[in-house]
């Protein structure tokens, strides 16, 4: 009788497992037995990696799990690739000129990278709803609301629901980073995106039962 191999669990690594998603994702891949959990990084646990870097030379993978901070998931991400080994993106706020980056080198080194920014099947629903209607209205607006406390304002998510008409609509307008008296303001041809800081506002949402965050 011929005899097959055993199975063979995909290997993960995950950046920010200690930060408020990524600390879910050792939970999931526990419950599952197709995968295994080979190494986590994080900056603010001393037991853990302290870089993607020294995680993929230390420890075989073959998938990162990215949850982490817009200002360094590009680098992530591309010294996976580098090392061939695939991605899975869930930080939001990447610009687009860095989605095309990272497809080259994707494409390149023949490896597969799924960036989604926002696992949230609400975000997922607001991103499509957002290209939707540059089909048929002719200006729109994004408010964002988040707290004092939240460093990156707009959000990511908030960032890439006015980019989704501008697939359709591909000219950039510009946007200011950061707050200006609480709020910031920028155009994505006939987009404006309005984010807002109070200290009444938690890190936080839901929105019927799914959890997004601001």
């Amino acid at each position: 009788m011929r005899k097959y191999p055993a199975h063979v669990p995909l290997r993960v690594c995950v950046a920010g497992v200690t930060g408020w998603t990524g600390s879910a994702v050792p939970e999931a891949i526990e419950t599952a037995d197709d995968l295994e959990l080979v190494a986590g990084v994080s900056r603010s646990d001393p037991t853990r990696f302290s870089t993607v870097e020294e995680a993929l030379n230390a420890v075989p993978a073959d998938v990162l799990v990215d949850y982490t901070h817009a200002d360094a998931v590009r680098g992530h991400v591309l010294s996976a690739l580098d090392r061939r080994v695939a991605v899975v993106v869930g930080s939001s706020g990447l610009s687009a000129d860095e989605y095309e980056e990272i497809d080259a080198r994707a494409r390149e080194q023949v490896i597969g990278v799924i960036a989604a920014g926002n696992f949230s099947f609400t975000a997922a629903l607001l991103l499509r709803f957002a290209e939707e209607a540059a089909r048929h209205v002719a200006s729109w607006e994004v408010i964002d609301y988040s707290s004092l406390s939240k460093p990156d304002a707009p959000s990511g998510t908030s960032r890439e629901a006015r980019r989704a008409p501008g697939r359709r609509q591909a000219t950039y307008g510009g946007c200011a980073r950061g707050r200006d008296s609480g709020g910031v303001g920028g155009a994505w041809r006939n987009c404006r995106l309005d984010a807002s800081a109070f200290p009444s506002v938690g890190e936080l949402h839901r929105v019927d039962g799914d959890r997004l965050r601001p």
